[in-house]
């Protein structure tokens, strides 16, 4: 079989002429119409070469976001509507182009999530002032009539919006997995993407599991959906399998082979479980692919994907080397890799790349030397370029209600309603008394926990009143815990005796008073700052126990009731239900134990939230978790 060869992507756009792009648009209470810096064709962006004299045209590099997506894929990371639009908030202002929300056939809830960051994310301005227009929100679907309509219906409430489509194209996804032929794989992706269209005038197609399919066979597909209506063809490496040679020489192959490729956008797509996810997203860029997949701090499905913040930096640290530029505003990194962090429950490791604790420390003696002299002889990026500073306006109990909102404005919080930004102050205001210097970085932790708190009744259910607990080096432990029950409005009170320290104690009372049976996958605790008096972070991941034995009164949900007695929930052979689900907490405080008994109340008012959703639909199952692996 033989296709139509096309010079190279980059070649192929010099040759046309490009028309300048003038964006225009008006919506309720917003309207934007700016001449961007930099020139439109159906393939990609260019800087204008009139404001870059001195530089060789470049082409513009789309910024496409999936923490929402793939990156909440990641194992035990659960995310709240409220945390998805705060998480969708920092990513509009850090300059993203699109971000994919969701997968909105998965559930109720995946699809109000969707919904609601398009119409409040969808049109804001804030920090977008050099790039001109707004992010654009993209919502997941399979190949199938009803996903797309359903997608359409999240994002369409977005100014600008994208439908993303995917389908498997490898032998073994062919053969296992779809059981259909290569001509009828050919035949839904058109048929898909020709749909998609007739609904949304942006379209991306994906083909799943590219890195293992045929190559010839993947520019045949590609080319049917270039002529249904795709815009953006994205080839994921979905397992992560590739050399950067080997991705690179694909990219290379497709752009060249196949049919059309000169009318749409290459992005590139790639995991991590060889470690090579950032290198071969780089290589991807040389050869002809212009808008990368991302997620911040790396995080996602397995080993995870390409971290957002490695690709913009080594394009920023390397701009004669590679041939597009970014408009992410980089000082903004950091913070926006705090709050995924603290809202995912998956802490960076301190020798990541660029956010990492460790990035930017020297401990050696000769390093710590030349540093001294002159910072660049060890350093490549400043910490500055990513908004790590080493100064830190301080607050106190002192501080006054402006001056907190203030420093709440330069941290990217000046979006807090009236109510909002009282909460945050009676929490500045509680820990001053307890701490003498208040930084940055306790303030980020104070509004990551109440993000993390949620807004509806059923994810504040339970709230400590008061905690006492009495350690020893030799002796158990115990604790007395107050909780206040908003649902039934009464206080419950029980004590426990831990055998391993305090906190198990702590943990026992509070299973004891909730009346579930709760076993604890992942406990980790960390200092926010520095000092004896500094602010405990402790994230941590529970599921419920499937062994009942030791609760003898009522279960408080997620059962069914006979005869005014509630059970728990049971299988088709009358067992216990296994729940394989598992739910994240985050608790802050100077107390490493009240700290811990807020995570962990925390993650049981979500655990009882997700099952108030189960049972009225709004929540996906355990097999859609799954589906949209891409």
């Amino acid at each position: 079989m033989s296709f139509t060869r096309i010079s190279t992507l980059c070649r192929s756009a010099a040759k046309k002429t490009i028309a300048t792009y003038r964006v225009e648009f008006s919506f309720a209470h917003n309207s934007y119409s700016s001449k961007l810096p930099y020139s439109f064709s159906p393939l990609c962006h260019k800087r204008n070469s009139s404001t870059t004299t001195s530089s060789p045209v470049q082409d513009k590099l789309i910024i496409f976001d999936t923490t929402l997506r793939d990156g909440e894929q990641s194992p035990g990371v659960t995310l709240t509507v409220d945390e998805k639009v705060e998480i969708a908030r920092h990513l509009s202002n850090l300059g993203v182009d699109i971000v994919e929300a969701g997968f909105p056939i998965a559930s109720q809830g995946d699809f109000e999530a969707v919904a609601r960051i398009a119409k409040e994310i969808g049109p804001l301005m804030t920090g977008r002032e050099k790039i001109g227009k707004p992010m654009r929100i993209a919502g997941l679907s399979r190949a199938t009539e009803k996903d797309i309509k359903r997608c359409y219906e999240a994002v369409s409430q977005a100014p600008l919006h994208r439908i993303h489509t995917f389908l498997a194209t490898s032998d073994i996804h062919l053969k296992y997995k779809l059981q259909i032929s290569r001509e009828e794989c050919i035949k839904r992706a058109a048929k898909a993407v020709a749909y998609a269209k007739s609904l949304c005038e942006d379209v991306e197609f994906s083909t799943e599991d590219s890195g293992r399919s045929d190559r010839d066979f993947l520019c045949l597909i590609l080319g049917e959906v270039i002529k249904a209506g795709a815009t953006t063809l994205n080839i994921p490496d979905t397992v992560g399998y590739t050399t950067p040679e080997e991705y690179g020489a694909l990219i290379k192959y497709l752009v060249e082979n196949t049919p059309g490729s000169d009318k749409v956008i290459w992005s590139t797509h790639c995991h991590n479980d060889l470690g090579l996810a950032t290198a071969n997203t780089l290589s991807g860029i040389t050869n002809g692919a212009r808008q990368v997949e991302v997620t911040i701090n790396g995080i996602g499905e397995r080993a995870g994907n390409t971290s957002l913040e490695e690709v913009v930096m080594a394009i920023q640290t390397h701009p004669k080397f590679y041939p597009v530029y970014h408009t992410i505003n980089t000082p903004l990194i950091y913070r926006t890799s705090t709050l995924v962090s603290s809202l995912s429950g998956m802490p960076v490791q301190p020798n990541k790349a660029i956010v990492g604790t460790n990035a930017f420390l020297h401990e050696s003696g000769i390093h710590q030397d030349g540093v001294l002299k002159h910072k660049q002889t060890y350093e490549i990026i400043r910490p500055e370029d990513v908004g790590i500073f080493n100064v830190n306006i301080v607050l106190g109990k002192l501080s006054g209600r402006n001056a907190f909102r203030s420093r709440l404005v330069d941290l990217g919080y000046g979006n807090l309603n009236d109510n909002e930004f009282q909460q945050a102050f009676e929490s500045f205001k509680t820990l001053a008394d307890s701490k003498k210097r208040i930084t940055d970085h306790d303030i980020l932790a104070l509004i990551s926990d109440q993000v993390s708190k949620g807004s509806t009744p059923e994810s504040q259910r339970f709230k400590i009143q008061s905690l006492q607990v009495v350690s020893g080096v030799h002796d158990m432990s115990t604790a007395t815990v107050k909780l206040f029950d908003a649902l039934k409005s009464k206080e419950l009170i029980d004590a426990a005796i831990g055998k391993s320290g305090p906190i198990m104690a702590v943990f026992g009372a509070i299973q004891r008073l909730v009346q579930r049976k709760i076993r604890l996958l992942q406990y980790d605790v960390r200092a926010v700052s520095e000092g004896m008096d500094a602010l405990g972070k402790v994230s941590l991941k529970i599921t419920e126990d499937t062994d009942t034995s030791g609760i003898e009164t009522e279960f408080l949900g997620g059962g069914h009731t006979i005869d005014g007695e509630v059970k728990p929930k049971t299988d088709s052979k009358g067992q216990p239900k296994l729940t394989k689900s598992t739910y994240s907490g985050h608790g802050t405080d100077v107390d490493i134990v009240s700290a811990s008994a807020k995570a962990y109340v925390n993650a049981i008012n979500r655990l009882y939230e997700e099952e108030i959703k189960e049972m009225s639909g709004m929540r996906r199952s355990l097999p859609e978790e799954r589906l949209a692996n891409i």
